[in-house]
């Protein structure tokens, strides 16, 4: 069987996850204790405990996802479940990298923490809004878009399933396009910033700055990132598209599509190998048991078969025997 590792990112936070990881497994406690030294505020009981106000703030809960992710994909490993390939979705693609060897815990949670601050700082110097398009296809989504002022596709998250992010009246004014082109739904969401639009640029530097200071490594296994929806191992494109993701949408669509059609090629090109080794003319086996000539008249003492005379004589005489 081929798995993929799917990593969720901002918006999967809820009070109480990873409590029970926790309470069971020291390695769980190992990368709580280990978080709460890199980020400088305890991450369980913000996790824990809440309040649900408090994990919602973007510097919370992208650390929180984050390292619950890593604690899940540790468990998966120890039971020799391993993934073939992983994607996140935004934050996720942090912890999908740490999952395909290509970050440490501890340098993936560095960026991950200047990432989230610099989110939620970018969300205050240009406040911002997102909202959820249901049933629009790609050319509608054009159509909603279309404002004055910045509003732009954040997440293609399933076909007729997207997420719009920019200014707050930019975004309400495409709502309200939304509705009068016919879209079935076009909702507000709760978020702190307009995430993955031209309003993240003031955290660009700083995500930069974290992000050279660490090292990265060629990926163990495809990595499908979130700009390109393409599986990917070189080190130097990992980097390059974690930063551009801040401000560009989230293909998962596409990666989904893509990662199925990947995982459905290689299992077909497996039952292609086996079907044509297993119509390959095989070499016929070697009979290493001494042969008895049928001409000779062996003493039973000397015979290397348990066929003795001619096999093609006219009677044949079968005898069983219990030897002491």
């Amino acid at each position: 069987m081929h798995n993929a590792f799917l990593f969720p990112g901002q918006g999967s936070q809820y009070v109480g996850m990873g409590k029970d990881y926790y309470d069971q497994l020291d390695s769980a406690k190992e990368r709580y204790h280990t978080a709460s030294e890199i980020l400088e505020f305890n991450l369980e009981d913000i996790s824990f405990s809440g309040p649900e106000d408090t994990l919602r703030q973007t510097q919370y809960t992208q650390p929180a996802i984050f390292v619950h992710s890593i604690i899940v994909n540790d468990l998966l490993k120890e039971k020799d479940i391993n993934p073939k390939a992983v994607a996140g979705h935004s934050l996720g693609e942090f912890s999908a990298l740490v999952s395909a060897e290509v970050l440490t815990f501890e340098d993936a949670l560095k960026i991950v923490k200047v990432r989230s601050t610099e989110m939620a700082n970018a969300g205050k110097i240009s406040p911002g809004a997102m909202a959820a398009i249901i049933g629009a296809d790609k050319e509608q989504l054009e159509i909603i878009c279309h404002q004055n002022g910045i509003v732009v596709p954040a997440n293609m998250n399933a076909p007729g399933q997207a997420v719009i992010s920019g200014d707050k009246i930019a975004v309400e004014a495409a709502i309200n396009t939304a509705k009068e082109i016919g879209i079935r739904r076009a909702l507000p969401l709760r978020v702190s910033g307009a995430f993955h639009s031209p309003l993240m640029r003031t955290a660009r530097e700083p995500l930069l700055e974290i992000i050279n200071s660490v090292n990265f490594r060629d990926a163990k296994i495809p990595v499908y990132q979130n700009i390109q929806a393409e599986p990917v191992t070189d080190y130097n494109i990992l980097r390059e598209n974690i930063l551009k993701q801040l401000e560009n949408p989230v293909l998962w669509s596409d990666i989904i599509l893509n990662m199925k059609k990947k995982l459905i090629v290689q299992k077909l090109n497996r039952i292609e190998k086996k079907i044509s080794e297993k119509d390959k003319p095989q070499p016929p086996k070697k009979d290493n048991k001494p042969k008895a000539d049928p001409n000779k008249i062996y003493d039973i003492a000397d015979a290397g078969s348990v066929v003795l005379g001619n096999p093609n004589a006219p009677v044949t005489v079968i005898k069983w025997t219990d030897f002491q």
